[in-house]
């Protein structure tokens, strides 16, 4: 038997990880619970409310991936 039968494709796990997300910050906006997400742009941490208001909660700390800071330390 080959195996493609039994797996699905790389595109087909992210599409369906993206749609779980999505459901899931839905989910929490109809039970009005705040939800924590992450801005790439500003590499803030905000609390976002199911009325759409952000409250910062904190800033990134630490820049770069964890594997360069190591290297830069060894």
């Amino acid at each position: 038997m080959k195996r493609e039968k039994y797996y699905i494709s790389d595109e087909a796990v992210v599409k369906r990880a993206k749609a779980a997300v999505k459901i899931e910050l839905e989910k929490k906006k109809a039970m009005d619970i705040p939800v924590v997400v992450y801005d790439r742009k500003n590499q803030r941490i905000y609390q976002e409310n199911s009325d759409g208001s952000r409250v910062e909660i904190g800033k990134r700390i630490r820049k770069g991936r964890y594997s360069e800071r190591v290297a830069e330390k060894a």
